[in-house]
């Protein structure tokens, strides 16, 4: 008998440089049976999916297949705005206010964009710094906060 190697999601994070989470999410928020489901895997072990490693070319383009931030046009969310206008405060370019706020998001897949980009501003204010003309903080929004 024959073993054969299989990647878990630590060997497709890993093939794709993603986080295990991020893996573990696309499984979850694209199963099988939806619009664009994640690639099936090839065995289970204890529910633990192995996809054979010949196999990343079409994890690689299926991924290239999820809609990009924004798709569909229009006007980023309120959140989204006042993050990168925090951040163009704080000297960063659109590019790296993106790659940023696109790592924080793989990081933690608990929490939506808006959660992170409300988080972020609010800990950039907390280093003292001023907040961008037009972003409120959210501590300013609660009840008895002064105007």
């Amino acid at each position: 008998m024959q073993l054969v190697d299989h990647l878990g999601y630590n060997g497709v994070a890993d093939a794709l440089g993603v986080s295990r989470h991020a893996v573990h999410k696309w499984r979850e928020r694209h199963p099988p049976g939806s619009e664009h489901a994640f690639p099936e895997p090839d065995v289970s072990v204890d529910g633990t999916p192995g996809w054979r490693p010949d196999r990343v070319a079409e994890i690689v383009e299926w991924r290239s297949g999820l809609p990009g931030r924004g798709a569909g046009g229009g006007r980023p969310p309120a959140s989204r705005r006042a993050y990168l206008l925090a951040a163009d405060a704080r000297g960063l370019t659109r590019e790296e206010a993106a790659r940023t706020l696109d790592a924080f998001v793989e990081e933690f897949p608990h929490l939506s964009e808006g959660e992170i980009c409300a988080w972020l501003v609010e800990e950039w204010r907390d280093w003292g710094e001023p907040a961008p003309a037009g972003v409120t903080r959210l501590a300013d929004r609660r009840p008895g906060a002064p105007a």
